[in-house]
């Protein structure tokens, strides 16, 4: 704050210097060129101290000084040649001064024309009013709060249009209709921080039913405007970004970088060595196709694109694919517009206006330029390729996904949750022992896991204590580590004290269905060691899965970031194995154990077999039960288990929360967490596929299912 208060305090003494000076003007002449106008003061020599303006150097070689730039001379034509108030805020300082307030307006608009040829002086970002601010209105409305100095850049690098104002445009049209009261909508120059706070801004189309990145946090000490820009000279600070990227020594080589993170080709081109902003372009270029092939098919006029010249798309008047002499000029703008198409201009154009989009938010841009591909793919008789194309990242750095997402309206992610689903949460368990909530995160970060960025050093936990209770060390730090998170958030203890004094089989209000949560692949590799499934008294079961000496830790299967499973180890061991889909056809026992009578089928299939056979059980004891209401499953809603019609399957608003199953036993309620086990590690085939199939069997066997022909292991 200290800091902020000598800027501003100098930016108020200078502004009164110069005050100063101008009342001290002995003759002023005006000259009537236009445009535009300019102004000769003559004044009389000034005593006392001469004023040194810090960073002046800096400045006037930034764009913002640069008077001969279209974004101070664009109305120099008009009559009068004056800058609108809509425009005035980002392109005069003294439209930026009106807009905070300074003229003894209301802060948050512009009340007047300004006058064509200024810059952004010292006194537009050095003031009072700027000395507070700390947050920014979006143009989706969103407020932004807790900024500090970068709210300055974000009034004006915040773009001018969202989601919503295309919408609006597009509201009760036909999708594939021309519309002659459509126009192109542009996102305008530069909106870094439309960018760069993804999903939260809503700066880009995004489609209904899809999800995207939100704030790109990047690392800690580099998250804002001022952190990674000169706010002077606006440069970049690339010499601050060696320090991580060792082969960076200009700009330019920023596009060549792409993180540990990024270990899909976004693009399709099979190059994964490329940077992000590669990737951005490879797919800008299969979106630009598809916005040419839409504009022949269903709309009847060809289109083209130069992103120089206002308004960016113009009709092709010979149809062959490119700008012409004389078809980037206003006349000829492009007049064929239906929804469909316009949504996917306006994402390309967001796409190609934020230059540094790499930097800011690479993955959302990405995301909003493969969806508007899918979206005209999905009418054109000539789909462009999309094989091998990736909107997304691997689950630790797929901040779209509901992992991440699940807690943007709340605002925090609980301390319950933020262990595992925040960026910092794992780092402060790790280190304290406790958890609080965080805020929501775009998927993790490089110092989740890791503890040293010089020597990319992770965490040392030298155990871990499951939800039974039980204290694990695995042997290798790192598997620890990995376990931390994935071990599951219940066991057969929760299922029991929940069940406690209730009898099997009756129906209680007591009861809700109980979630083993996601990839708790820890719990089942230890198996009876740490019971995460619900083991049935007088049972036993199998501990842990050691596979081979050389690969029974997390990372010597899965690769830590990719997370995918390394193929090519397990093809020494298991013929025949080519793809991550070859490894569901491995098994090393004669036994047929779901009693289908095929031996030879891999050990998936097996658990797949008998998972059915659960199911089944489980529906057909909840139809049996008095008081229990029919029951159907969907893995991809929560709570998963719903009241069904009595037809067996999920219908549509079926599967939605207010349905949800709630005449549970005792009974049901083991049952249905073993499925819910069962199904939520999908590797369980291989993390321990033993104790996941005499879990199955003894569920199938309590509820009264059949079990004739079924092995237990």
């Amino acid at each position: 704050m200290r800091t902020y208060l000598k800027v501003g305090l100098f930016g108020l003494f200078l502004a009164l210097v110069l005050v100063a000076c101008t009342s001290e003007e002995t003759e002023t002449t005006t000259t009537t060129t236009s445009p535009p106008p300019t102004t000769t003061t003559t004044t009389a020599p000034m005593t006392g101290p001469e004023v040194e303006i810090p960073f002046l150097t800096l400045w006037e070689g930034s764009a913002h000084a640069d008077s001969t730039a279209e974004a101070f001379n664009h109305w120099n034509e008009d009559d009068p040649p004056v800058i609108p108030t809509y425009c005035a805020k980002c392109h005069s300082a003294a439209g930026f001064e009106d807009f905070l307030g300074l003229d003894g307006s209301a802060f948050g608009s512009v009340d007047a024309d300004q006058p064509v040829g200024t810059v952004i002086t010292c006194t537009a970002c050095h003031n009072d009013a700027t000395l507070k601010m700390d947050s920014v209105v979006m143009p989706s409305g969103v407020e932004l709060t807790g900024l500090g100095r970068e709210a300055r850049c974000m009034q004006c690098h915040q773009g001018r249009a969202w989601k919503g104002t295309v919408d609006e445009a597009v509201a009760d049209m036909d999708e594939d209709t021309v519309s002659e009261d459509l126009g192109f909508i542009n996102i305008h120059y530069f909106a870094a921080a439309a960018t760069k706070y993804g999903t939260i801004a809503k700066g880009g189309y995004e489609y209904d039913g899809k999800t995207y990145d939100s704030f790109f946090t990047h690392v800690e000490g580099y998250t804002s405007c001022v952190d990674c820009h000169d706010s002077h000279s606006l440069e970049v600070k690339v010499d601050e970004c060696t320090a991580c990227h060792t082969d960076v020594t200009t700009v330019e080589d920023l596009r060549n970088v792409r993180m540990p993170g990024s270990l899909v080709d976004y693009d399709g081109d099979g190059d994964m060595s490329e940077g992000i902003a590669a990737e951005i372009e490879g797919v800008q270029a299969k979106l630009y196709a598809a916005i040419q092939a839409y504009a022949n098919e269903k709309s009847g006029t060809p289109i083209v694109y130069d992103p120089h010249a206002y308004p960016y798309f113009f009709i092709d008047t010979n149809a062959n694919g490119e700008v012409d002499e004389g078809e980037a000029a206003f006349p000829n703008k492009y007049n064929a517009w239906t929804p469909r198409l316009l949504k996917a201009a306006y994402n390309y154009q967001v796409s190609i206006k934020d230059p540094g989009g790499y930097a800011h938010g690479g993955k959302y841009l990405i995301q909003l330029v493969v969806d508007s591909t899918e979206d005209l793919n999905s009418v054109l008789s000539s789909p462009v390729a999309m094989e091998g194309v990736h909107r997304i990242d691997h689950g630790h750095f797929a901040g779209s996904e509901e992992a991440f997402r699940h807690w943007d309206e709340d605002g925090a992610v609980p301390a319950s949750c933020s262990t595992c689903h925040s960026d910092a949460g794992l780092p402060l368990f790790l280190s304290e022992g406790v958890s609080i909530s965080q805020p929501p995160a775009n998927g993790f970060l490089c110092s989740t896991c890791h503890n040293d960025l010089s020597t990319w050093d992770r965490y040392e936990v030298a155990s871990v204590t499951f939800p039974s209770g039980a204290v694990i060390d695995s042997g290798d730090p790192n598997m620890n580590l990995c376990m931390t998170c994935h071990q599951g958030r219940s066991s057969a203890g929760t299922v029991d004290a929940a069940t406690a004094g209730i009898g099997d089989d009756t129906v209680s209000d007591s009861l809700r269905f109980i979630n083993i949560h996601y990839f708790a692949a820890g719990a089942t590799i230890f198996g009876s060691e740490v019971q995460g499934a619900y083991q049935y008294p007088g049972k036993t079961y199998v501990g842990r899965f050691a596979h081979v000496p050389s690969f029974n830790t997390c990372t010597s299967c899965h690769d830590e970031h990719a997370l995918e499973v390394k193929v090519d180890n397990c093809s020494m061991c298991h013929d025949g194995v080519a793809t991550e889909k070859d490894l569901h056809t491995i098994r090393v026992s004669e036994a047929d154990f779901d009693g289908d009578g095929d031996a030879t089928e891999g050990i998936y299939g097996e658990i797949d077999t008998m998972r059915d056979a659960l199911y089944a059980a489980i529906q057909a004891y909840a139809a049996d039960t008095a008081g229990a209401d029919p029951i159907v499953y969907d893995s991809h809603s929560y709570p998963y288990f719903f009241i069904d019609d009595g037809n067996g399957t999920v219908d549509p608003g079926e599967a939605i929360y207010p349905n949800r199953y709630a005449t549970w036993t005792p009974r049901l309620l083991r049952a249905a967490y073993n499925y819910q086990y069962a199904m939520k590690d999908p590797g369980a085939f291989a993390h321990n596929a033993k104790y996941v199939i005499q879990v199955l069997y003894d569920s199938i066997a309590d509820l009264g299912g059949s079990t004739a022909g079924m092995i237990r292991p």
